[in-house]
């Protein structure tokens, strides 16, 4: 591990060098990759030279120690003992840093909601599943767009995709799909009973266009009138489009926007993202050796969470984590389990590399 730090160390310093020198931005394209790479590499190295400087006391400190009389001696494994444990500390720290990153965690995304099973409990539950991630992309700085809504006359969800653009937003979100259940007493229950119901989440990649190549001639594109709740323009234009790729048969509808182009520019993006995710999946289940160390399967089919509102509880069942403050985490406040679920699936890509 010191070799690779070490050398990771040198590459930061030369990266250093290279970005100071006056004419390092003449070649755009390298300077660009070049500060990237330099920012990838700043917390291993920061936390390398943090290592280095402990590694430098405890060496001092021992040394005090072998020369000290019997009342120094007390005062300095005092001291001894703190420098060890942060060393550890910065070791499990180091280890976890130097762990293969997933290329597309700063990448921005896309959210599907769908409502399951549950009927009109199910659409609520959807619509407070899009509120929670607005809610959160909005404490974290994202960007938020609505690229397409189906929503019931009740305010329910049928179906969302959200676009969520910022620095770490796959990195976060990418946990979340799966299917949300939830337990609560509808509205519309007289008796008091509690239901379950649930609504399904799929988080993918916003493709790039040089990422997923599309053949004009795989796509029947067909345009409809807008339905739904609301809008001077519904069922008077046929603004809406319904995308359909031939080969895979995946079908994207978008009828948010007045303009037919609007509609269509939005249900390629959906689109090319469904093709990124799949094509990724595919790749996956064909070396299934490497998803031993995710946390879940990311399996659309696989239950992660628990809502329960009688007792304000929320359970993600992966990493058996239970909290009771439902209403904040339904207002966004998530990064408790978030960060509960990277540091399970960080403890398991440690234990398959010792293996």
């Amino acid at each position: 591990m010191l070799n690779k730090l070490k050398n990771i160390k040198a590459r930061y310093d030369e990266l250093t060098e290279f970005l100071s020198l006056p004419d390092a931005m003449n070649d755009y394209s390298k300077w660009l990759e070049m500060t990237k790479e330099h920012a990838q590499l700043e917390d291993i190295v920061a936390t390398y030279l943090r290592f280095e400087k402990n590694a430098q006391e405890l060496a001092d400190c021992k040394e005090l120690l072998a020369e000290a009389d019997a009342q120094m001696r007390e005062l300095i494994n005092e001291e001894l003992h703190e420098l060890e444990a942060e060393s550890e500390a910065l070791t499990e720290e180091l280890k976890i840093l130097l762990l293969p990153k997933d290329p597309n965690d700063d990448r921005n995304v896309i959210i599907e909601i769908r409502a399951g099973t549950g009927g009109d409990e199910a659409a609520l539950f959807g619509a407070d599943l899009l509120r929670m991630y607005l809610r959160y992309a909005e404490r974290n700085g994202f960007k938020t767009e609505i690229l397409n809504d189906n929503m019931t006359e009740m305010g329910g969800v049928k179906e969302v995709s959200l676009s969520l653009s910022g620095k770490g937003a796959y990195s976060r979100m990418k946990y979340e799909s799966g299917v949300h259940r939830v337990q609560r007493v509808p509205e519309t229950e007289s008796q008091g009973r509690i239901h379950t119901s649930a609504a399904t989440v799929a988080v993918m990649v916003e493709a790039d266009d040089v990422e997923v190549e599309i053949n004009p001639n795989d796509l029947q594109i067909d345009t409809y009138r807008s339905g739904g709740a609301g809008g001077q323009h519904v069922n008077k234009t046929e603004s809406a489009i319904r995308i359909t790729h031939i080969p895979t048969g995946l079908v994207v509808q978008c009828q948010d926007e007045r303009s037919q182009h609007k509609n269509k520019d939005k249900a390629m993006r959906v689109l090319k993202s469904r093709l990124f995710d799949l094509y990724a999946r595919e790749q996956a289940e064909a070396a299934a050796q490497d998803r031993k160390s995710m946390v879940g399967s990311g399996d659309r089919s696989e239950r992660i969470r628990t809502y329960n509102f009688p007792q304000g509880r929320i359970t993600d069942h992966r990493i058996n984590m239970t909290l009771y403050r439902l209403d904040t985490f339904l207002d966004g406040d998530m990064d408790e389990i978030i960060d509960g679920l990277i540091l399970a699936q960080r403890t398991a890509q440690l234990s398959g590399e010792s293996d």
